[in-house]
C-alpha cells in the first residue's frame, strides 16, 4: 500500500545515503498516519512514529502543526490516551509550537469550563508571544465577560511575564574564534547561491556552508570538539563579514554549525550565532543576526599605522599599512563580557564592544531573537489597553536622540512620518531608535521559501493591512525552469497568494508569469516619496522612497505586522558638479563617486552603514536606479535620491503606465492592491503639482556624517570595478573598492565572455546595444563576436516596448539564442558560443544560482557581483574573475574578445544616445 507514511520511510533511508536525518514534517496528511500508528499500540511503526510526533514536526501554521495541536488537545482532554505522552506533557509540547493552531488550541483549554486543565493552559499561554487579531479578539471578549483566566491572561501579558520571567543573559560568554576567511566575506560563503534551492531544508542546505569545502567544515567540527564549553565565534579576517546580501540561509547556516538549538521538539532551527569581522558586520546582514539573537561584533582587531606625527603611513599604492591591534587567529579563546561591554582575551580588555551589545540587542538574546520582542511589546500594549491601565516599562525604552534646532535629513522626514509609538511631538535626528510602518514589501524566489517557512513560524496567515502592496518575485529561478525550480516555485506561489501578496506566478495559471527582476518591479510599485520599502534582497533600493534590504526573517515580520524595526541610520551627501563627457555613460558616474569618495576621505568607506542621500534631481526613477542599486555595493545602509518636483512626477507618471500592465495582465488580487497603489500615485502627483506636499527634500540646516562632492569633469574614461584577484594581500580581492580607469587594461586584456542585464540596467542600456551592433555592422561590414555575450534584459516591460519599437528585432538579427516562453530550459548552460545570447528576462548571471560563466573565465559585466565563485567560478588553471562596467564596454569587449582601447571606445559609442546626467541648477533643499 503506498501510503504517504511509506513514502516518508522511503525518503528517509534515501537521505541516510546523503549523511542526513528524516526531514521536519510539515503536511498533515503524512502526520495523520503517524498519530494512527500511534493510537494503534501493536503498530510495528508506533515507537518511530512517536518520535517522529514529538521531535519532528515544524512548529506555526503549518497543516501538521494543526493535526499536532488537535491531537494533543485530546491527549489532556483525555479522549486519547498515549502512555508515553502525558497531558503535563502535551502542554509542554504545545508550549514549543509557536502559535496558531498551539494558540488555537491552549485558548480553547483556558477558557473551558475545567478550572484544572485551564489553569495548565494559562500557565503555558503566558510564555506565549505569537498571538494575532483573532486570538486578541478572544482574550477581550472573555474578559468582558467576567472570565477569570482571561484576566490572569491580561494582567501577565501586560507586566510582559512572557520575558521578565525568562533566564538573563549570561554575563560571560566565552568563545573561541574560527577565521571563515580573509578580507570581505560574501553571503555567498555561508549560503552559496547555487544552492538556493535547498534553503528551506536546513539540514541539506547546512552541508553547502563554506561553498562545500568539507576540510574547512571538519576543522570547525574538530574545533568544537576540542572546545565544548565554549561557542564559536566566526569571523573575517582583515574584512566584513556577511557583504553581498541579508542571507537568512547564510546566519542559519552559520547557527546551525555553531548556535544553540532553539527547542529540543523541532530540529535544524539553531538560533544565537556568534559572528565578527575586523571590519564589522555589512548593515543586512546584522540585521539577520538579531532576528536570530545572535552577537555581530566590528573587531577593530587591524588598525592604520601612524608615525610620530599621527599620520597615516600608507604603502607604494597609497594603501594605508594595517597593524593588528590584537590577534584572533582560529582557535583563540575570548570572553565576551555582556554586563561591561567588552572583549576579553583573558584578563585582558580587548575592546569595548557596546555597540554590539545594546539594551534593545540584548533583549533579542534573552528572548532568542527580534521577533519576540516585536509580538511581545504588541501584546503589552494590546493587554494593558484592554484592561485600562498603563502599561509598565519593562523593554528597553527606545533611544530618542532629538537635537533642538537642527534640521532634518531625508530620511529623518521620513523616519519620523512614519514612526509609531515616539515620544508625540518629539522631532527624531540619526540615532534614534525607531519602530515604523512599511509601506511596500518584496520576497524573492530564493529566500521565498524561508519567508514562507518564517510566517508559519510566527502563525501568520494573511498579510497586515497597513501595507500598500507586496510582490513575490520569480526572478532568481528565470534562467532554467529545472525540477527544483518546477517543485519548489508553484508551491512559493500559492502560498504568498493566499497570503495576500502580488504573485510574479499565477498559482491558476491564468496570467503569463512574470520573471521580471524583483527590485525593478518594486521600484515601479514604490509610488511616493515618503515610503519605506522592505524587501528580500540586499539590492531592495529603490530610486523614491527609502529602501532597506532584508532577510527573509524580517521580510516576513514587515508583511506579518507592517511594521519594522531600526535605529535611524546617519546620512552622507552626495551632490554633483562639472558636466559629463558626450562619451561617457551614467554607469561611469556611479563607479566614480565610490572612486572619488575614497580618495577623498583618505580609504574610509564613509558610505559603510550609512544612508546615501544622492541629490541627482534630474534623472527619471528607471535611470536613477543604477545609482540606488550600486549602494549596497558601497555598503551603504540604504539611500534616497532627492529629485526635482517634474522629475519625480514623470517617474511617478511611469509607475502607474507599469502597474496598469500589470492589472491589464491579470495580476490584480480581490483586495484590489495594484489599483490602491494607482490611487495613491494620483494622489502623490496632485500633492506635488499643487504645491501642497512637494518632493521630499532634506532641510537646509541637516547635519550629514559627510559631504561628498563628485566632479564630473574628473571622469575622462570608463571606469570598472575590478576584483582584483591577484592582489598579494589577499583582504583586498573581491572588493567593490577598486575602480579603475578603462586604460589601465592597456586594450589587451582578454574577455571571455560579457553579460548586459539584470538590475543594473534598464531600457536605454537595451537600446545602447541594438544602436552599437548597427553601428558596428556598418564600419566593419559585419557583427562578429570574438566572446559570448550573455543579455538578460531586467522585465518583460522593456522587451515588449524594444518589440514595440523595432529594437528587439535588431538584437534578434545578431542573436544565435532567444528565450521561448513556452519551452523555457530545463538545465543550466555550461558552454557558450561566440555569439549573443537574449535569455528570459530575470538575475541570470547575476544570481549565479543556475546559470554561470566557464570556470576560469573573464566577464565583462554589468552585474553587480564580483564575489569569488559568483558569477564564475575559479578554474584548476585560473581564477575566474567578474569585472563591472557599462553597457558599451561590455559590448565592445565581447566583440574584440578583449578590453578596448579609449580610442576603440570613443569611435564605437559615437553618435549613440548614451545614459546621460545633468546635475540639478536648483537647490534640493529648504
Amino acid at each position: 500500500m503506498n501510503t504517504h507514511y511509506n513514502d516518508y520511510i522511503k525518503e528517509i533511508e534515501e537521505r541516510k545515503g546523503e549523511g542526513l536525518h528524516p526531514k521536519p514534517i510539515d503536511g498533515a496528511e503524512l502526520l495523520s498516519e503517524i498519530i494512527s500508528q500511534i493510537k494503534d499500540s501493536g503498530n510495528a511503526s508506533r515507537e518511530d512514529s512517536l518520535k517522529f510526533f514529538i521531535y519532528n514536526v515544524l512548529p506555526g501554521t503549518t497543516s501538521a502543526a494543526g493535526v499536532k495541536a488537535k491531537f494533543l488537545k485530546e491527549i489532556i482532554l483525555g479522549e486519547s490516551v498515549v502512555e508515553e505522552i502525558t497531558p503535563t506533557f502535551a502542554f509542554e509540547l504545545l508550549s514549543h509550537m509557536k502559535g496558531g493552531p498551539s494558540i488555537e488550541v491552549l485558548l480553547d483549554l483556558a477558557l473551558a469550563d475545567d478550572a484544572s486543565i485551564a489553569q495548565e493552559a494559562a500557565k503555558v499561554l503566558k510564555t506565549q508571544v505569537f498571538l494575532y487579531d483573532v486570538d486578541y479578539d478572544r482574550l477581550k471578549q472573555a474578559y468582558e465577560s467576567g472570565n477569570a483566566i482571561a484576566k490572569e491572561l491580561l494582567e501577565s501579558y501586560a507586566k510582559a511575564e512572557f520575558f521578565t520571567e525568562l533566564p538573563d543573559v549570561e554575563e560571560e560568554i566565552e568563545i573561541v574564534t574560527f577565521i571563515a576567511g580573509v578580507g570581505d566575506i560574501s553571503t555567498d560563503l555561508l549560503s552559496p547561491g547555487g544552492d538556493a534551492h535547498s534553503r528551506s531544508d536546513r539540514e541539506l542546505h547546512g552541508q553547502c556552508i563554506f561553498e562545500h569545502n568539507k576540510q574547512m567544515q571538519s576543522d570547525l567540527t574538530a574545533l568544537k570538539e576540542k572546545h565544548p564549553d565554549k561557542r564559536v565565534m566566526l569571523l573575517a579576517e582583515k574584512g566584513t563579514m556577511g557583504v553581498g546580501s541579508s542571507r537568512m540561509s547564510g546566519v542559519n547556516n552559520v547557527a546551525l554549525w555553531t548556535g544553540i538549538q532553539a527547542s529540543p521538539y523541532v530540529p535544524f532551527v539553531n538560533i544565537a550565532p556568534i559572528i565578527a569581522g575586523t571590519n564589522g558586520i555589512s548593515p543586512i546582514f546584522l540585521t539577520t543576526v538579531g532576528v536570530t539573537g545572535g552577537i555581530g561584533i566590528d573587531l577593530k582587531n587591524w588598525v592604520k599605522k601612524t608615525d610620530a606625527d599621527g599620520k597615516v603611513i600608507v604603502d607604494a599604492d597609497g594603501e594605508p599599512v594595517l597593524e593588528e591591534a590584537y590577534s584572533v587567529a582560529t582557535g583563540t579563546v575570548l570572553t565576551i563580557n555582556t554586563k561591561k561591554k567588552k572583549l576579553y582575551n583573558g584578563d585582558q580588555e580587548l575592546m569595548d564592544i557596546s555597540a554590539s551589545l545594546t539594551p534593545q540587542k540584548l533583549e533579542f538574546i534573552k528572548a532568542g531573537g527580534s521577533y519576540a520582542i516585536v509580538f511581545g511589546k504588541k501584546i503589552q500594549t494590546f493587554a494593558a489597553k484592554t484592561l485600562g491601565i498603563e502599561a509598565p516599562v519593562v523593554f528597553a525604552p527606545s533611544k530618542e536622540v532629538s537635537h533642538e534646532g537642527q534640521g532634518l535629513t531625508a530620511v529623518e522626514k521620513i523616519f519620523n512620518k512614519n514612526a509609531v509609538g515616539t515620544t508625540p511631538g518629539k522631532v527624531l535626528h540619526a540615532g534614534s531608535d525607531v519602530r515604523v510602518e512599511v509601506n511596500i514589501v518584496g520576497s524573492q524566489d530564493t529566500t521565498g521559501l524561508m519567508t514562507s517557512q518564517e510566517l508559519e513560524s510566527m502563525a501568520a496567515t494573511t498579510i497586515s493591512p497597513i501595507v500598500d502592496g507586496a510582490y513575490q518575485s520569480g526572478c532568481h529561478t528565470a534562467s532554467v525552469w529545472d525540477s527544483k525550480a518546477q517543485a519548489n516555485i508553484p508551491k512559493l506561489m500559492k502560498f504568498m497568494n493566499d497570503f495576500g501578496l502580488i504573485t510574479a506566478r499565477d498559482p491558476k495559471g491564468e496570467y503569463h508569469a512574470m520573471t521580471d527582476v524583483i527590485h525593478k518591479v518594486l521600484n515601479d510599485i514604490t509610488i511616493d516619496d515618503w515610503a519605506i520599502i522592505i524587501g528580500g534582497d540586499s539590492h531592495t533600493r529603490m530610486s523614491k522612497g527609502v529602501a532597506f534590504g532584508a532577510d527573509s526573517g524580517t521580510v516576513a515580520l514587515a508583511l506579518a505586522t507592517g511594521e519594522a524595526s531600526m535605529p535611524i541610520p546617519e546620512s552622507v551627501k552626495v551632490t554633483f558638479k562639472g558636466d559629463m563627457k558626450s562619451y561617457m555613460d551614467f554607469r561611469d558616474v556611479v563607479h566614480a563617486t565610490q572612486q572619488q569618495m575614497l580618495k577623498q576621505f583618505s580609504g574610509e568607506n564613509v558610505f559603510q552603514g550609512r544612508i546615501i542621500e544622492v541629490h541627482i534631481g534630474t534623472l527619471t526613477a528607471d535611470q536613477a536606479f543604477t545609482f540606488t542599486d550600486w549602494t549596497a555595493e558601497m555598503k551603504a545602509k540604504a539611500s534616497i535620491c532627492i529629485s526635482e518636483d517634474e522629475t519625480l512626477i514623470e517617474s511617478l507618471e511611469i509607475a502607474k503606465g507599469r502597474i496598469q500592465i500589470m492589472i491589464d495582465k491579470g495580476m490584480d488580487n480581490q483586495k484590489q492592491v495594484l489599483q490602491g497603489l494607482i490611487n495613491i500615485a494620483n494622489k502623490r502627483i496632485a500633492e506635488i503639482r499643487s504645491g501642497e506636499k512637494p518632493a521630499l527634500t532634506p532641510d537646509a540646516n541637516a547635519k550629514y556624517y559627510a559631504d561628498v562632492v563628485v566632479d564630473l569633469d574628473q571622469i575622462v574614461e570608463p571606469m570598472i570595478a575590478d576584483p582584483d584577484v591577484n592582489n598579494d594581500d589577499v583582504s583586498k580581492r573581491y572588493t567593490h573598492d577598486v575602480i579603475r580607469p578603462l586604460s589601465y587594461y592597456g586594450g589587451d586584456k582578454k574577455v571571455d565572455l560579457g553579460f548586459i542585464g539584470s538590475c543594473m540596467v534598464h531600457k536605454g542600456d537595451m537600446k545602447i546595444l541594438a544602436q552599437m551592433l548597427k553601428n558596428i555592422e556598418s564600419q566593419q561590414g559585419k557583427v562578429e563576436f570574438k566572446a559570448p555575450l550573455v543579455v538578460a534584459p531586467p522585465t518583460y516591460n522593456i522587451v515588449d516596448e524594444l518589440k514595440a519599437e523595432g529594437d528587439w528585432d535588431v538584437l534578434k538579427k545578431y542573436s544565435g539564442f532567444e528565450f521561448d516562453d513556452n519551452a523555457p530550459k530545463g538545465a543550466a548552460r555550461t558552454k557558450y558560443e561566440n555569439m549573443l545570447y537574449l535569455e528570459r528576462p530575470g538575475c541570470n548571471l547575476c544570481m549565479g544560482n543556475q546559470e554561470k560563466a566557464e570556470p576560469g573565465d573573464t566577464v565583462m559585466a554589468t552585474s553587480t557581483r564580483l564575489f569569488q565563485g559568483r558569477v564564475v567560478k575559479d578554474s584548476t588553471e585560473k581564477k575566474g574573475e567578474s569585472l563591472l562596467s557599462s553597457t558599451p564596454v561590455v559590448v565592445l569587449s565581447t566583440v574584440l574578445g578583449r578590453t578596448p582601447n579609449l580610442a576603440e571606445y570613443e569611435a564605437a559609442v559615437k553618435g549613440i544616445n548614451l545614459t546621460k546626467f545633468k546635475p540639478s541648477s536648483k537647490l534640493l533643499m529648504k
